[in-house]
């Protein structure tokens, strides 16, 4: 059993933090299900990625290493069932 997890970002001036940002996201990818990125100008992105966890504890490591990141801010809703 699993929980799963929409994990919602925003990037003020993604060209100074994508890089960052995409590194821990591939650290993560046994539990990315997928990703949607939009981009709003040179100076805003906003990034949805769903996933999941054998806990509720890995999704909001997840997260936790997200919002660490100078420049993103990030939320998160967990689904209250398991799959």
């Amino acid at each position: 059993m699993s929980k799963i997890g929409v994990v919602s970002a925003i990037l003020e001036h993604p060209k100074e933090v994508q890089d960052e940002f995409n590194d821990l996201v591939a650290s993560f990818r046994g539990s990315i299900k997928g990703r949607m990125g939009i981009p709003f100008a040179d100076e805003l992105s906003v990034i949805s990625i769903a996933l999941t966890g054998e806990s509720e504890e890995t999704i909001n490591d997840f997260t936790e290493q997200l919002d660490r990141i100078d420049g993103v801010s990030v939320k998160t809703s967990i689904a209250k069932i398991e799959v």
